[in-house]
């Protein structure tokens, strides 16, 4: 994924998987994981995507490319009127 967001114009090496945890989920209106099955915790009345990814740099550039298209929807959701920058990174 490093590589495919650098190909992007989007440094991503200094970050790090991080634990979802009941605090972070309270506070979101929307949760995102990314295959963390029954790991990540569920409250009620919260959305929750869970978007499975890949692992080598062929197969996630795809799905780079789908985080991003998603994300624009979802923040079209969240903020109807809003259109993202399309140099931002998502």
């Amino acid at each position: 994924m490093v590589e495919a967001r650098k190909e992007a114009g989007v440094d991503i090496s200094a970050e790090i998987p991080k634990v979802l945890t009941i605090e972070a989920v309270q506070v979101s209106d929307v949760v995102i994981t990314m295959g963390c099955g029954d790991a990540c915790p569920i409250l009620p009345g919260k959305r929750y995507e869970d978007w499975r990814l890949g692992q080598d740099v062929v197969a996630v550039r795809p799905i780079r490319d789908e985080i991003e298209a998603r994300v624009r929807v979802l923040i079209g959701d969240l903020l109807p009127g809003a259109t993202p920058d399309a140099q931002e990174p998502a």
